[in-house]
């Protein structure tokens, strides 16, 4: 028979006798895991063209206490198939926090399919702290790093380790994640999760490929997933969503409440927020002036996002409890949860009722609500209540006004954190693509010679905003208003640019806008009785997107609004003043509309003024492949906008 055929169970060979029992692993491995039998599915790299590695066997055995402590022992034998997988291969790092792990390299070694060893052990190993990146961020975490020798197409690294979590952060907590697939072809698959009999985790299963087991004996509960033969993921197609019915996983998580984690968040949290002398010596300065109670909260909001500054230090318990507000001011410095417990201080100072809120930036938008755990969160902001709900404001966007959310926030799950330890769970605000605008607007004339003078206003709002803001954040003097001038100059060959009219970007109620002239370039060929004024249009590009949806073939995955239409709004008005006796001949308006957004372009001429409107507005969404008829013609009904000049007919003097 050959290996390619062998059974799962015969794979793992299970004496009878352990059937209810999660397998007990030892310094050399599991003993119902047999290493000849794995290194027996290798595969003929000629059947994997394209492929430069294949997980032979990828295994994980769980066991976990209801307090949360647990033992987790993951192996993985790859298969190397090309030179560019050794040399990724051949470096291996792993992490584990001191504090609260104890890290166990069972085994990494190199070995051919017949078992030959080629190196029983690393080269090179080392273990160290990690190191500062650019950011400043204080843990503890050692990692383990280790260079393998003979490594090439062919042999076989086989690792495997353990590590212990011996005390959780939060009594009870618990949260893993596992993948069936691997992104690699993988022989065989196995996830065993051991747990004290009565004890019922959170298990979310994703398109497995076959039922869990489950059994019990001798007090413990064993649950048990297989697989073999998963292929690696499908090659995504144009605009395909980051996730679909190839993908089989699962989610497993203690059975923890978010009342549960919000009460122990606010026992960490508590009594921080307390008003000393010195916060009410501050609060007096930043509102001195203010005329209303949203000057007050805005004046409060502006200096603790723009002037404490980020440094989080997350050693130890620091990593979950937000430093006391006074220390955050002492310091002049925090992370997320500081910045937020100083501003939650401050705003009470004058009766404003806000709370902290726990959410994982940039993860929850599309997923659904995560299982109730620690890891569910990354990042802090604040809720400000009010008659309608919230306000929501996140204290370390320096450039994000107030009442508005970065877009790494927005439309993400998140917990309320009530001083009471009440959880409340919330969907965060989503702004549509019509509030991430960034218009331009040129006004102008052009000469006989085909030079323009043209003044041009460019305006951001949400998430269009930023670039514009983070332009103008250190104020001008003449050397880098004159470098800027230059840059915008680029627009037009030959042209020359100033008058810029600027705003502060820090001045977060001030809106994001600049605008300058330009004057002398060349923005129309001129040539006897005609001249041309270059336009460019999507088409050209929406063809190629035809092509390559047509060599994809039939759809099979989900469409991502958003890949293919960005989900902000850009807004361009060209007006230019024409010479007496212009006449243009102007391409066809096109008009689209549907699930991917809006898009238009109209070109008029009224007397001596051309005058083109661009608009494009995306959309969000996930659409199923049966929507790929909608997708062709959307990029259809673009490529009409083919056009690449306007041609006017002029008169010349003497004709």
């Amino acid at each position: 028979m050959r290996p390619s055929t062998l059974p799962f169970l015969a794979l793992l060979a299970l004496p009878a006798a352990a059937t209810a029992q999660a397998p007990r692993i030892t310094p050399e491995g599991d003993p119902s895991v047999r290493n000849d039998t794995i290194y027996a599915l290798a595969v003929d790299s000629t059947q994997h063209r394209g492929e430069r590695f294949v997980y032979l066997l990828d295994d994980g055995v769980i066991r976990l206490e209801a307090d949360g402590s647990n033992r987790q022992t993951y192996r993985q034998v790859v298969q190397i198939l090309t030179p560019e997988a050794a040399r990724v291969w051949g470096e291996r790092t792993f992490s584990y926090s001191p504090d609260r792990e104890r890290f166990t390299l069972n085994w990494l070694r190199v070995v051919r399919p017949n078992g030959e060893v080629v190196s029983a052990k690393p080269a090179v190993l080392q273990e160290s702290d990690v190191r500062p990146g650019d950011a400043p961020v204080y843990v503890r975490q050692r990692i383990v790093r280790a260079s393998l020798s003979g490594v090439a197409p062919g042999t076989l690294i086989d690792w495997s380790t353990t590590t212990e979590t011996t005390r959780p952060i939060l009594p009870g907590n618990y949260f893993s994640a596992w993948s069936t697939t691997t992104g690699a072809f993988t022989r065989r698959s196995r996830l065993v999760l051991d747990v004290p009999a009565g004890y019922t985790p959170r298990i979310i299963e994703i398109n497995l490929p076959r039922p869990r087991e489950e059994m019990e004996a001798a007090g413990r509960h064993v649950y048990r997933w297989t697989a073999e033969d998963v292929p690696r993921p499908p090659r995504p197609e144009p605009f395909a969503a980051d996730s679909g019915d190839w993908f089989a996983g699962i989610r497993i998580a203690a059975p923890l409440t978010w009342d549960r984690i919000a009460a122990w968040y606010a026992g960490l949290a508590a009594g921080r927020t307390r008003l000393t002398p010195a916060l009410e010596a501050k609060l007096g300065d930043l509102v001195r002036g203010a005329r209303t109670l949203d000057d007050s909260v805005r004046a409060v909001h502006r200096w603790v996002t723009q002037d404490i500054r980020y440094v989080a230090v997350e050693l130890g318990i620091g990593g979950f409890q937000p430093r006391a507000a006074v220390e955050v001011l002492r310091s002049g410095f925090g992370d997320c949860k500081d910045k937020t417990t100083l501003f939650l201080a401050l705003l009470g100072g004058f009766g404003v009722r806000a709370y902290p809120v726990l959410l994982y930036a940039g993860s929850y938008r599309q997923g659904g609500e995560p299982p109730p755990a620690l890891e569910a969160f990354n990042h802090a902001i604040a809720a400000i209540a009010d008659s309608g709900g919230y306000r929501y404001t996140d204290l370390t966007a320096e450039l994000t006004p107030f009442g508005e959310l970065p877009p790494e926030d927005q439309g993400q799950f998140a917990l309320v954190v009530h001083p009471d330890g009440r959880g409340e769970p919330v969907r965060l605000p989503l702004s549509p693509p019509a509030a991430n605008r960034l218009v331009t607007v040129v006004r102008g004339t052009v000469n006989d010679s085909g030079l323009v003078h043209a003044r041009l206003e460019i305006t951001g709002t949400g998430a269009m905003q930023y670039a514009l803001r983070a332009a103008t954040a250190v104020p001008f003097d003449s050397a880098t208003e004159a470098a800027i001038a230059r840059s915008l100059a680029t627009v037009l060959p030959f042209a020359r640019s100033d008058s810029l009219v600027g705003f502060d970007g820090r001045d977060l109620s001030a809106p994001a806008r600049i605008s300058f002239v330009l004057d002398g370039g060349r923005l129309v060929t001129v040539s006897g009785p005609t001249a041309v004024l270059p336009v460019q249009g999507v088409g050209a590009r929406a063809v190629q997107q035809l092509a390559e949806l047509a060599a994809a073939g039939p759809r099979r995955q989900p469409i991502d609004a958003a890949k293919v239409n960005p989900p902000v709004a850009v807004e361009q008005e060209f007006r230019l003043e024409l010479p007496a006796g212009w006449r243009a001949t102007l391409p066809p308006d096109v008009h689209a509309e549907g699930p991917f957004g809006r898009f238009a372009v109209e070109y008029r001429q009224s007397g001596r003024e051309l005058s083109i409107r661009r608009v494009v507005e995306g959309a969000m969404g996930i659409l199923g492949p049966e929507r790929a008829p909608d997708l062709l013609a959307w990029f259809r009904a673009l490529a009409r906008d083919d056009a690449t000049a306007i041609v006017f007919s002029r008169e010349v003097a003497g004709r």
